[in-house]
């Protein structure tokens, strides 16, 4: 349980191995997918609904931002008002968006919805304090870790997932199952959220004001928000564009085969724990160099996937599903010693940096999707390897300069 909150009587805790744990990382999983699930169906959603090449990727980038939005605005709001309420309230506000999405007639709907999806998927950052709090202390951080596990693997596979079903069923049907399965899980969720009622006398205005100076008084929070914020800068340029290079001649995948690519990117899951387990032993800054020179070649396997080995299918797709493992590698292992780093600071106001540290990385996600759209238009997937690699040399140099802040331990 967070300090500074009461739990009503009758809320038993529960085991780190208990069905509840596994019942919040399922839902936290679930209700990920929709931030990403966009990014492979840009081919198919844009022609439908009049988006062109440049503003397609707007509908990932709007998700994005909608999310970083309810992570530095909704969220706080766990420090003031009961929280199994609020955090229901917000699921049933994502299954009505989801389903906007799913009937969305124009595209101007389409995005709104979008953001609205984004805005209310934040409830997954509500879900884990809640998740911790049901299991004793000495199995918490066990806890938290399988949650978060969940959602990792909900990020990794919203990609394939969504070309799947919509292959099968069309992107309207994605959606709208989607919006039924979050609304199941909630009515799962129900039982076991406690209801959490914080103790603080803190003003909303004044919480949310408390968010800057966070951020002033805490240099490992700026650096790693930052250099996660070009990781995923880098993420989102690459996965929203790749769709695109991939049903290019001389590959012409369909939405099966663009799938089955996304689905190399789950391997990237593999480096969380070893991540986790050389910051543990004081590895961290040369595991956080590793992680960002990994995104870097990334997108230097990418070009010449896309561009100097364009002739040759097989060859073309070795490169490109390479570029996809190394810079899920490296992206995760960022996130994972960044989440590590600033846990181990300002334990009284844990939840608003961990909420400070997401938004401002997924920020970084947002505009790489954006810039994708503008790049691949101008300049094809040479400029989309290009921002790309402009962003991992971007974490590269924000480590370098400030390596005093990623010591080891931190």
């Amino acid at each position: 349980m967070r300090t500074g909150a009461a739990r009503e009587p009758g809320s038993a805790s529960q085991g780190a191995g208990s069905p509840p744990t596994a019942l919040f990382a399922l839902a936290v999983g679930v209700v990920v997918l929709a931030l990403y699930a966009s990014q492979p169906l840009v081919g198919i959603i844009g022609p439908e609904l009049g988006l062109s090449p440049v503003t397609s990727g707007l509908a990932t980038t709007l998700t994005l931002l909608g999310y970083a939005t309810g992570l530095f605005l909704l969220v706080p709001l766990t420090d003031l008002v009961e929280n199994r309420q609020l955090i229901l309230t917000t699921l049933a506000a994502n299954v009505c968006a989801l389903l906007m999405l799913a009937a969305a007639p124009t595209a101007a709907a389409f995005l709104i919805a979008s953001f609205l999806v984004g805005l209310s998927t934040s409830a997954i950052q509500m879900l884990v304090p809640v998740a911790a709090s049901l299991s004793s202390e000495s199995s918490r951080g066990r806890t938290v870790g399988n949650v978060m596990s969940g959602l990792m693997l909900g990020i990794l596979f919203s990609r394939p997932l969504a070309s799947l079903v919509t292959e099968a069923a069309g992107w309207r049907s994605l959606y709208t199952a989607l919006g039924v399965a979050v609304a199941a899980l909630a009515l799962g969720l129900a039982r076991f959220i406690p209801r959490i009622r914080p103790n603080g006398q803190t003003g909303y205005p004044q919480l949310i004001g408390s968010l800057g100076s966070i951020l002033r008084e805490e240099p490992t929070l700026r650096q790693r928000a930052a250099t996660q914020a070009m990781c995923m800068g880098a993420f989102g340029v690459f996965w929203t564009a790749i769709a695109l290079r991939l049903a290019q001649p001389p590959i012409a995948l369909g939405q099966t085969g663009i799938a089955l690519f996304a689905l190399a990117g789950a391997a990237g899951a593999i480096i969380s724990p070893i991540a986790g387990r050389a910051g543990d032993r004081g590895a961290t800054r040369p595991a956080t160099m590793l992680a960002h020179a990994a995104v870097a070649t990334a997108m230097i396997l990418a070009y010449f996937g896309g561009e100097v080995f364009a002739g040759s299918r097989d060859t073309s797709l070795a490169f490109l599903l390479s570029a996809a493992i190394v810079l899920d590698l490296g992206v995760i292992a960022d996130q994972t010693l960044g989440r590590r780093a600033i846990n181990l600071i300002r334990p009284e106001a844990r939840g608003r940096i961990n909420g400070l540290f997401t938004g401002l990385f997924f920020l970084g996600g947002a505009a790489g999707s954006a810039l994708s759209g503008v790049v691949w238009s101008a300049w094809g997937w040479r400029g989309v390897c290009a921002t790309g690699l402009a962003f991992g040399i971007g974490a590269i140099v924000i480590f370098l300069t400030r390596r005093r802040v990623f010591k080891a331990g931190s």
